[in-house]
């Protein structure tokens, strides 16, 4: 690309904003307009910069940014795809102000949007969207985390009265980490075990007053500040305890079941388990957007990075008096080029999955195809949530190395992006539960069972089922003898050598490493049980497999989604940066289980250096290229105001 070094930079940025590019303008446009968060976030005690976060997440609800995915007859913009946008873009400010409208708009709003009924909608939705009635979302306690069905508090139904009664039994059951609780919440969507007679229906989520217009706890609850936090200290993250709190029968959110007066249980969903995990299902839109946050910190800690390896020097030719740029040297362009290609990657694999959201929130097909579609989402979400989540971390750690001692003051944004990012891998579903999740999906095929397994279940089905079903269609993609060296490929004779930046190849590497992962653990399991070992033990003794095998998948859809939107691209200097950046992408990840590749016979010692020599000449083509692809990210100048970039001349 010697001769077209050039970009064009806003048709880039252009096909990254995609088709809301008017409601990221919007973002960007309220993220200038607050740039001063920054340095409230740097300067203020921890009440006052929590005043100060919500002060800027209620100026963002009046501009009606906060709101896109509501419906319109409560003020809201009716759109799931425009709200997922605007919540990603939002996260090249500060984060404190994106968890807060998490919380605030995704988490208390969505609950009550999609677990509830119109009467809920009518008494809540239009001041919550306006941020005039603040809420907090109570699902994790201090011993349930990720097992949301085993929580310890309950809600008791009182035939006399028509009324619930919230009790937390003891302290493992106390709402523990519940944004915005500990200051700001009046309400907040609570889940607890539903208590009917001396009947148990599972978890159900209610809406409770837990703050009286004073600001003082309500009878019977107590709240407790969870103090200082490793980062995102805006967020006023508390403790929620229930003593005998009631609250109305029709406090239930109840589009998925509902308690009659006299004290009768009833649902749609006859299956307690499917019931379960259906209320959960409409909540995917969480996972999504901290997906979506992840990778837009990534993009800020590299364009601060790239930037000031463009114009910081050090050492060079002794004889050429000059100083060279960091960005010149190969180990620099190393560290840098492969986490900006995978940005750019899983930016197109977080759009796609974020079109697949918007299709199910407005899915008119039929039944079975809605609900197969829904499983695949929830998996879809699961995986690129938790890879774009561990990306944000390792990409910032990098770039913070990568600048070196200016990287470690405050003033240059990486303490705060790598302190405010390292939770994501926790919330909205820790990310080893997520890809064991997605690893569930994967060996069931979303059957009907999918979602009424537990581990031992799913190792129990996988050793009567599900073995045969993974082989057949492994074998019918025909991809375990086509990928040797020296067999065909794409239509070459079987003296060539596959061409390491052949797309079709790329990917039928990819899809060689799932397909045998997810065979070997479906035998692996089935010997397991086979040999009479008690199925928790089979799993729990095939766990990395597990993980392995659902890495391998999510790996494979993310260069799926990258090669998709290449196809859109018209011909020219763009298309080829961003096939570069794809190229970079799939060969770096291929170089980093270059051993597994090794031990599986599918590279030879040989081409396994010819990946690695590939990737190097990969980051020397895009060196001309690399501050333009930084800057079609888009991110607006105020929040680029480091002193590293003012003071780094060139």
């Amino acid at each position: 690309m010697a001769d077209r070094d050039v970009l064009d930079v806003p048709a880039l940025t252009a096909t990254l904003d995609g088709k809301y590019a008017e409601v990221r303008a919007l973002v960007r446009s309220n993220l200038a307009a607050h740039a001063g968060i920054l340095e409230d976030q740097r300067t203020l005690p921890r009440d006052e910069f929590r005043e100060r976060v919500l002060e800027v997440v209620q100026e963002m609800a009046a501009t009606g940014q906060t709101g896109f995915g509501f419906p319109a007859e409560y003020g809201g913009g009716g759109d799931v795809g425009a709200s997922v946008a605007a919540f990603e873009t939002l996260a090249l400010g500060d984060l404190s102000v994106v968890v807060k409208v998490g919380v605030q708009f995704g988490l208390f709003g969505g609950a009550i949007l999609q677990l509830g009924t119109r009467p809920h909608h009518e008494a809540y939705l239009d001041d919550l969207i306006h941020g005039r009635l603040l809420g907090c979302f109570a699902m994790t306690e201090s011993g349930h985390g990720s097992n949301v069905q085993a929580l310890g508090t309950t809600a008791t139904y009182d035939a006399g009265t028509g009324e619930f009664v919230l009790d937390t039994p003891d302290d493992r059951a106390r709402k523990d980490y519940i944004g915005n609780a500990a200051r700001h919440a009046s309400h907040a969507v609570v889940f607890a075990q539903l208590v009917v007679g001396e009947e148990s229906h599972g978890v159900h989520a209610f809406v409770v007053r837990i703050r009286d217009d004073r600001g003082e706890p309500a009878p019977g609850v107590r709240i407790e500040d969870c103090g200082p936090k490793i980062g995102l200290n805006g967020v006023d993250n508390g403790r929620l305890w229930f003593d005998s709190v009631r609250v109305a029968r029709t406090d239930l959110l109840d589009r998925y079941a509902a308690v009659t007066e006299d004290g009768r249980y009833t649902s749609g969903i006859e299956n307690a388990n499917r019931r379960f995990f259906t209320m959960l299902g409409t909540l995917v839109q969480g996972r999504v957007c901290v997906g979506g946050a992840a990778v837009n910190a990534s993009k800020v800690a590299l364009a601060i990075a790239v930037e000031y390896a463009q114009r910081r020097r050090q050492f060079g030719n002794p004889g050429s008096g000059t100083e060279e740029v960091l960005l010149d040297y190969g180990m620099h362009q190393r560290r840098l080029f492969p986490l900006l290609a995978r940005t750019y990657a899983l930016h197109f694999a977080q759009e796609r999955v974020a079109a697949d959201l918007h299709a199910a929130f407005s899915d008119i097909e039929e039944e079975g195809a809605a609900e197969l579609a829904r499983r695949a989402l929830e998996s879809r979400a699961a995986g690129t949530k938790a890879l774009g989540t561990w990306h944000a971390s390792r990409t910032i750690q990098e770039c913070r190395e990568a600048c070196g001692g200016a990287g470690y003051l405050s003033v240059n944004r990486f303490d705060a992006l790598r302190a405010d990012t390292d939770v994501f891998t926790t919330f909205e579903g820790d990310n080893t539960i997520l890809m064991q999740l997605v690893a569930k999906g994967l060996l069931t095929d979303y059957k009907d069972s999918f979602e009424d397994l537990d581990q031992i279940g799913l190792v129990r089905f996988v050793a009567s089922t599900a073995v045969e079903t993974v082989l057949e269609r492994t074998n019918a993609r025909s991809v375990l003898e086509r990928l040797r060296d020296v067999v065909p490929v794409g239509g070459r004779t079987a003296e060539e050598v596959p061409d390491l930046l052949d797309s079709r190849y790329q990917l039928e590497l990819l899809t060689w490493r799932e397909e045998h992962l997810l065979a070997s653990l479906a035998r692996r399991l089935k010997s397991g049980i086979d040999a009479g070992t008690d199925p928790a033990e089979v799993f729990s003794r095939c766990q990395d497999h597990v993980i392995g095998a659902a890495h391998a998948h999510v790996e494979r859809i993310v260069l799926e989604a990258f090669l998709d939107k290449l196809a859109t691209v018209e011909a020219g200097p763009n298309r080829d940066a961003l096939k570069l950046l794809c190229d970079l992408s799939a060969l770096s990840g291929v170089e980093a289980d270059r051993g597994w590749f090794l031990e599986h016979g599918r590279l030879s010692g040989a081409r396994a250096k010819a990946v690695t020599a590939q990737v190097n000449e990969l980051g020397r083509r895009l060196r001309p290229l690399a501050q333009q692809l930084v800057d079609a990210f888009g991110i607006p100048r105020e929040m680029l105001r480091t002193e590293l970039l003012e003071f780094s001349g060139s």
